[in-house]
């Protein structure tokens, strides 16, 4: 899949997955985000960088935050931005990917963002477009969601700057989540000094191990002196069985609450890429209390996706000084 997602001379085309990357892309990608967060403190919240591109969102799940911090990113970036319907598309009414994809082609566009249930759906799409236009994978089945861990690793590089003395508590459904497997080969890729993998035996794959994760069933242990807790949101969208007693039980044995909070570092940070379901799997005290970096996720995804369209459209540079005026 790397190969697909670089052009001849190695530069970035498109953005499908975290695996295999190099720590020096990541760390570009994370120096160019560092570079426009300014742009959305500025009284015109716009730089040039993409003016008359056309980037189609296409979305065939569901998504608010997601389709919107894209379609901020991409208008801060000057590009004109087509949201696709997919309900009232002509996919619903039975026509192909591969026809939606060549006529939104005819249409001259230059950018997909594409979500997906079916894991490789990007992929597919990648391999399928014209060469002049770029893929951006948006989150397909349980696969990948490359730019929340993007946005997720920026994150953490703003609130503790070096990855390689840390440990990273992901907490919850790791099994049906496309974030946690992304977040796992990035941090993996940056470095950090333990990445943990907390929840109960249902809700952990079997080959987490050899993702490169220790694995804890007990929420107090996989906390003890962490410096980040990542927590997931239940995927009950992409639950076929019992994988649970109840959410009652779920809360009361992996929900975070400032008692279970404080078997980590005091001054570790809280994450959750959303939606969070409170009393589920995080307590109102820690989702708005001081360790809380929840809503920073959402700030920084703007910047970060910034990065990501810029540089996949530009083949792989980040924008100039002159550029962000």
């Amino acid at each position: 899949m790397n190969k697909l997602q670089f052009d001849a001379a190695g530069r970035l085309r498109h953005f499908l997955t975290i695996e295999g990357l190099g720590r020096d892309l990541l760390v570009r990608i994370m120096d160019t985000a560092q570079s426009f967060t300014s742009v959305s403190a500025q009284q015109v919240k716009k730089v040039p960088l993409l003016r008359g591109k056309t980037i189609v969102n296409l979305f065939f799940e569901n998504s608010t935050r997601t389709r919107t911090t894209f379609e901020l990113a991409a208008k801060r970036l000057s590009a004109d931005v087509l949201n696709l319907n997919i309900a009232t598309s002509a996919t619903a009414k039975g026509e192909s990917l591969l026809d939606t994809i060549r006529n939104l082609e005819a249409m001259h566009v230059d950018m997909f963002v594409v979500r997906h249930a079916e894991s490789g759906a990007a992929h597919f799409i990648a391999q399928h477009v014209a060469p002049h236009i770029s893929v951006i994978n948006g989150g397909d089945g349980r696969h990948a969601h490359p730019t929340q861990a993007m946005l997720d690793m920026f994150t953490i590089r703003r609130h503790k700057g070096d990855f390689s003395p840390l440990k990273v508590a992901i907490v919850g459904d790791i099994l049906h989540s496309r974030v946690a497997r992304s977040e796992i080969w990035a941090l993996n890729t940056l470095g950090v000094a333990e990445v943990r993998g907390v929840g109960p035996r249902t809700l952990i794959p079997a080959e987490a191990e050899s993702l490169g994760i220790k694995v804890f069933h007990d929420l107090d242990e996989g906390l003890a002196d962490v410096d980040v807790v990542i927590m997931l949101r239940l995927q009950r969208e992409r639950m076929s069985g019992a994988f649970l007693p109840s959410e009652h039980e779920y809360f009361a044995r992996f929900g975070l609450t400032p008692e279970r909070l404080a078997h980590a570092k005091p001054d570790a940070i809280v994450m959750h890429p959303g939606p969070i379901n409170r009393g589920v799997e995080i307590d109102s005290r820690v989702a708005d209390g001081p360790n809380s970096v929840i809503l920073q996720q959402v700030t920084f995804g703007i910047a970060v996706r910034m990065a990501i369209l810029s540089m996949a459209m530009r083949s792989g540079g980040g924008p100039t000084e002159e550029e962000l005026q």
